[in-house]
């Protein structure tokens, strides 16, 4: 009995190879036609704007420590009306594994993946990209969203002052 099943585990790859043998092959003709990736392909990474144009980006580094590999560095800044931003924000390709955990980090949404995989290059330090060559002029995935409108920061609204949000609560008035 174990004879003829070792019989028919040995023969039955050999049984599919032989029908892909005279199957015609998938091939795709790389720099005239390009396969489009799932659409939840993670490639390059890209810095998105808000709605009104301004940075969403905070420089909370969160992205930063979330990467495994630490290919993400900034620096923050700070507006004269107490909106925080990256003075600089660098990501080395090069080290990068596009895994995604730095965009899932990000409480903002500033950091975003694009399924554009054209980035290869073998200079390295063409790799390394700055926060001019990452900034893209969209809102990426979500168009409405705008952090300091939501963050209960009084930056673009007093605290409270924004729809889905109550007024400060006097502590004292909670006590019985």
């Amino acid at each position: 009995m174990n004879i003829w099943r070792d019989i028919k585990g040995t023969l039955q790859p050999f049984w599919i190879t032989l029908g892909y043998l005279f199957k015609k092959p998938v091939t795709i003709q790389y720099p005239e036609e390009k396969r489009t990736p799932p659409p939840r392909y993670r490639a390059r990474l890209v810095l998105t704007r808000n709605p009104d144009g301004t940075e969403r980006c905070v420089a909370c580094q969160l992205c930063s420590a979330a990467c495994p590999v630490d290919c993400i560095s900034m620096q923050a800044a700070e507006d004269g009306d107490g909106r925080r931003y990256a003075s600089w924000f660098r990501i080395n390709f090069a080290r990068c594994i596009f895994c995604g955990l730095c965009a899932e980090a990000c409480p903002t949404m500033a950091i975003q993946a694009t399924p554009d995989y054209e980035i290869c290059n073998r200079d390295l330090l063409k790799l390394v990209q700055e926060k001019e060559d990452l900034l893209i002029d969209g809102c990426g995935k979500d168009t409405e969203y705008n952090y300091y409108e939501h963050a209960g920061i009084g930056v673009a609204n007093e605290r409270g002052g924004n729809e889905d949000e109550y007024g400060p609560v006097d502590p004292k008035a909670l006590v019985p």
